[in-house]
């Protein structure tokens, strides 16, 4: 099979699209024909070994997982000996790494059914920054009816799923966006929007019952300003534009972890951990309609490298995804 592999950490020019040997499933693993597959943060920060400090876990010289991409929309193909949720054919989304190649390997926890009347890319834009969007709101912000919550990037991808699951649990929701983004960010449902260019959300009158910031670019004095004094901030990692550093967002993260214990406010960080009833949330979501994956602009799987220079360099806008062809045979 085709695959987008890396063995020494760099920009996206240190990928090289060759030709390797297809997985074979696990016991409990499916096999999936990739239909598409969408571009995160997470895939540039593991490309480039940064911050430097994730490399402890990520490998010190070269990446352990060589091939790049994690979430993934396609066809099962083949089925490990336990399964039993999936068989060849089922069309599923899901998480795993690996997943820019024309096919990948993954636990059946962590695959869901193709949400009915999603397309296969709308599909592989879910699982990754939907979960995120779930868990952050959810079950760490414990968001309820009739709160006020703030996304602090809410354009990108975890930010324009967290604009809708916000308030399909019920909020009025503020999105914090730039000036081009303001009427996406809007038509998602948020009630306002702040263009940060022209106005700064931390010096505002209103006090918010969570904030959710998915951009690690104000300080933690800024994000409490604006928090009730019983409110919840959730930290959620930093943008990928600001790369070359030890810590990068982690600094924020740990800040948060030590003020937590000796303010009223709950400071919060956010590890999002791939989930099959999470995904099954999502796709709940997406068939009653309450959420609706928002793509910029596709690749093919041939330049999925250009695809990831583009997130890398480019503030982009929801989510990008890289979709292959319909496989001409089994």
């Amino acid at each position: 099979m085709k695959a987008w592999v890396q063995d020494r950490y760099g920009s996206a020019d240190v990928l090289e699209f060759q030709e390797i040997d297809t997985p074979v499933p696990g016991e409990h693993e499916v096999l999936v024909r990739v239909r598409a597959a969408s571009v995160n943060a997470r895939d540039w920060h593991l490309m480039r070994g940064d911050p430097y400090v994730a490399r402890l876990a990520l490998g010190l010289r070269r990446p352990k997982e060589r091939i790049r991409g994690t979430d993934f929309a396609g066809v099962v193909t083949a089925v490990g000996g336990g399964v039993t949720r999936f068989r060849p054919g089922d069309e599923v989304f899901g998480e795993s790494d690996g997943a820019f190649a024309e096919f990948v390997c993954a636990g059946q926890d962590v695959v869901e059914r193709r949400p009915d009347g999603l397309s296969f890319e709308q599909a592989a834009a879910l699982p990754l920054a939907g979960n995120t969007a779930l868990m952050g709101l959810r079950d760490l912000g414990r968001v309820r009816p009739g709160q006020k919550v703030l996304v602090n990037g809410a354009s990108g991808g975890v930010g324009t799923f967290a604009v809708q699951i916000a308030k399909a649990l019920g909020a009025e929701v503020t999105g914090v966006c730039s000036t081009r983004n303001v009427e996406l960010v809007r038509g998602l449902g948020a009630d306002r929007v702040v263009d940060y260019t022209r106005e700064d959300f931390t010096t505002g009158p209103v006090r918010y019952d969570v904030v959710f910031d998915l951009v690690g670019n104000r300080s933690l004095a800024d994000c409490r300003r604006v928090l009730s004094p019983t409110g919840t901030l959730v930290l959620s990692g930093g943008g990928v534009f600001e790369g070359g550093s030890l810590v990068g967002p982690m600094g924020l993260i740990v800040q948060g972890r030590l003020f937590s214990r000796f303010v009223g406010q709950r400071l919060l960080v956010l590890t999002a951990e791939p989930r099959r009833e999470n995904l099954a949330t999502l796709r709940e979501f997406a068939e009653e309609g309450r959420i609706a994956p928002v793509v910029e602009r596709t690749y093919p799987l041939s330049e999925a490298a250009q695809a990831l220079r583009y997130v890398e360099g480019e503030h982009a806008r929801a989510k990008v995804v890289v979709n292959c062809p319909p496989p001409s045979g089994p």
